[in-house]
């Protein structure tokens, strides 16, 4: 061993006396980028769980702990308890984030919403990424009659876990009372036209510029369809040309492995 390997060992194992146990089931690379980047137990503690329940490479580990998932996942505000059983109102949690992270994208300074729209379905890698585990990508302005009528959903996902429809609304402006209206329709929409006799409750995410949580609270309080509002994050990102020349995650990941 290097140096460099044992001061690592002995760096994991003083980090980790408690739980070794639990270490052992995830590969040693994890361990390294887990003690290098978690400020605390805890929040360490939550990336090893999510590795070994999830099966997550090195990389996309690495993507989470960068964009402080344990500090966005099951921060939205929602009427979840309220509106499931408490083990899909549970998992429910787990599966929405606040903010949510969309620092992928290249956007215009004054975009709409169809632009938005369009920049996550053109990079939907990077969105299921930041979605999280268990979705599955059905449709973009997914076409939905009711009454002779035809109404366009912004994103339609299925949540292998939760075994659902979801629906996900996307606002480039400040949360709003009728927004989560029009999200409790297109839910009893989907349950009524699309949802198969094993799914259950279609749920709605409304991912809004901003919001006032207790304006949320007011707005979701008497709806009977589970839905959750969160905010998305999108900082100013590079012009294309430049962010082409710069070196991948991959890539580093490689230079590094090779000294």
């Amino acid at each position: 061993f290097s140096y460099r390997n044992i001061r690592s060992i002995k760096q994991w194992y003083l980090f980790w006396q408690q739980l070794v146990a639990n270490l052992t089931q995830i590969p040693w690379g994890h361990n390294l980028v887990i003690i290098s980047k978690c400020k605390d137990l805890e929040e360490a503690v939550y990336y090893v769980n999510n590795t070994r329940e999830n099966g997550i490479s090195r990389s996309v580990l690495i993507h989470q702990v960068e964009t402080k998932l344990y500090q966005r996942e099951d921060k939205a505000v929602t009427n979840f308890s309220e509106t499931l059983t408490p083990i899909q109102s549970d998992l429910a949690r787990e599966i929405t984030k606040d903010p949510y992270n969309f620092d992928f994208l290249t956007l215009t300074k004054k975009y709409q919403e169809k632009e938005l729209e369009q920049a996550l379905t053109d990079n939907i890698t990077n969105f299921l990424l930041e979605l999280g585990a268990g979705f599955s990508f059905v449709g973009r302005q997914y076409s939905l009659k009711v009454a002779g009528k035809d109404f366009k959903i912004d994103l339609l996902f299925y949540h292998i876990k939760l075994r659902c429809y979801v629906v996900i609304e996307l606002k480039t402006v400040d949360f709003k009372p009728e927004f989560a209206e029009k999200l409790n329709f297109y839910t009893s929409a989907i349950d009524g036209e699309i949802k198969g006799k094993d799914d259950n409750t279609t749920i709605g995410i409304l991912i809004c510029k901003s919001k006032n949580d207790l304006v949320v609270e007011y707005a979701l309080k008497d709806m009977k369809k589970p839905i959750g509002v969160s905010e998305y994050e999108l900082t100013n990102s590079l012009p294309k040309n430049l962010k082409s020349s710069l070196p991948s995650l991959e890539e580093i990941e490689q230079e590094i492995g090779g000294q």
